[in-house]
């Protein structure tokens, strides 16, 4: 039955990994929240166990990140600086999700564009 109200369509989370093993690109599609964000970490400490220097998240498909998103974001971050190993830079947020990152105040350290 069509209730002529628009459908909300939720994007499948999804990780792709482009780029090289010290430069990696991580392309990230959906929402990442509690139920999401341990694969992100999982891939992330993967990524430094290979020997990322620099990491690029890409998230212009990211439609939400919540506080256990961000957890991860900031543990990979800290883990990175204790080693001195480099940075992390979240490209193509979208205006709600860069919200998020400028309310808590993570766009510098995060290095979001």
């Amino acid at each position: 039955m069509d209730t002529g109200k628009p459908s909300s369509v939720v994007m499948p989370f999804d990780i792709t990994v482009t780029g090289t093993p010290t430069h990696p690109t991580v392309a990230v599609r959906g929402e990442l929240d509690v139920a999401t964000s341990p694969r992100l970490r999982t891939e992330l400490m993967v990524l430094l166990a290979r020997g990322a220097t620099d990491i690029t998240l890409e998230f212009g498909d990211v439609t939400f990140v919540d506080s256990s998103g961000l957890g991860v974001l900031v543990g990979t971050y800290k883990r990175m600086r204790e080693e001195g190993t480099g940075t992390i830079r979240i490209a193509g947020t979208r205006p709600s999700v860069r919200k998020v990152f400028e309310i808590t105040g993570l766009q510098s350290a995060l290095l979001v564009d």
